[in-house]
């Protein structure tokens, strides 16, 4: 397969996500679309493989653009070598290398525990329905390792059958890039699973099967939407990426490491995991104000200029 190509998948996959997943609209994909498709071009079909001075080359071709237009693109393209690193195809995210002519680039959607409580009552509700459809019963086991796994759309919709064993509280994921990592499984997680896997047809290589194959990732993004709108959630601001941020968020936010978090993730660098760090400035001072030394003690009193005089 060429370069050429190459790119043609990345990207193809890339926008499937984007319409799937993120919910872009028609006039966003496609003006990710042109932006990758001309980068890719700059380069020669590189842009999947691209390393520092290719950075260097699709920059300088952008030189006469408005900062605007660069910010559009850069922002694209960004997006784009996050989502080859979140799927296993890059080690490195180049992205970073980009130019920023505009603002920063936003925070990632997330969920309060509030709006999760919310999420699992509503399946709760499905799930106590006379006469009852095990297709709730999919749906939570699904939405337990989405939020209580992390782990990404393609890897749980691809999950085979024998995956999650009741007597063991992780499963092993192997990515696209050859690297295991081991993910932790909670009680609820194994239970909902347990419970599912009773419905699934013991021939069925695959955990969630859907005809032929496994459950698609658009199906799955639907899926979370529509019982998002039940949960009283606004289904724009939610998707299985979502879900995966959540988890990542809430468990910094009670104290994980961000290593660990890392690990969990299956990110081959540190820096993609901090964007996950965006707890709120009032916390954080907070927690330095509670739990740093110094503050157990007394701060020096100030000598105005009478008692000094005195």
């Amino acid at each position: 397969m060429s370069f050429a190509d190459e790119d043609g998948r990345a990207i193809g996959r890339f926008l499937e996500m984007m319409a799937a997943e993120a919910g872009a609209s028609p006039n966003t994909i496609a003006a990710y679309a042109t932006d990758l498709r001309l980068a890719s071009g700059v380069l020669g079909g590189g842009l999947a493989r691209a390393d520092a001075a290719a950075i260097e080359r699709l920059a300088g071709d952008w030189r006469d653009l408005s900062r605007a237009t660069v910010a559009r693109k850069s922002a694209a393209l960004r997006r784009f070598f996050a989502f080859l690193v979140d799927e296993g195809d890059r080690a490195d995210d180049p992205g970073r290398a980009l130019p920023r002519p505009g603002s920063g680039r936003a925070l990632p959607r997330t969920l309060s525990g509030a709006d999760v409580e919310r999420l699992f009552a509503a399946i709760q509700a499905r799930i106590a329905r006379i006469p009852a459809d095990p297709r709730d019963l999919r749906l939570l086991a699904l939405i337990e390792l989405l939020y209580g796994s992390g782990l990404r759309a393609s890897e749980l919709v691809s999950l085979p059958r024998g995956a999650v064993q009741p007597d063991k509280p992780y499963l092993i994921l192997k990515g696209k890039g050859g690297r295991e990592r081991l993910v932790p499984l909670s009680d609820r997680a194994r239970g909902a699973v347990a419970d599912w896997r009773a419905h699934v047809d013991p021939k069925s290589p695959w955990l969630f099967p859907s005809g032929k194959s496994h459950l698609s990732r658009i199906r799955l993004y639907q899926m979370v939407r529509a019982i998002a709108g039940e949960a009283g959630i606004p289904p724009d601001r939610i998707s299985p990426h979502v879900l995966r941020h959540a988890f990542a968020t809430h468990l910094l936010e009670g104290g994980a490491d961000l290593r660990a978090l890392q690990a969990m993730l299956g990110h081959a660098d540190i820096a993609t995991t901090e964007i996950y760090t965006h707890i709120d400035s009032a916390r954080l001072v907070r927690l330095v104000n509670e739990r740093h030394p110094l503050a157990e003690r007394t701060a020096p009193r100030r000598v105005d200029a009478d008692e000094r005089q005195a």
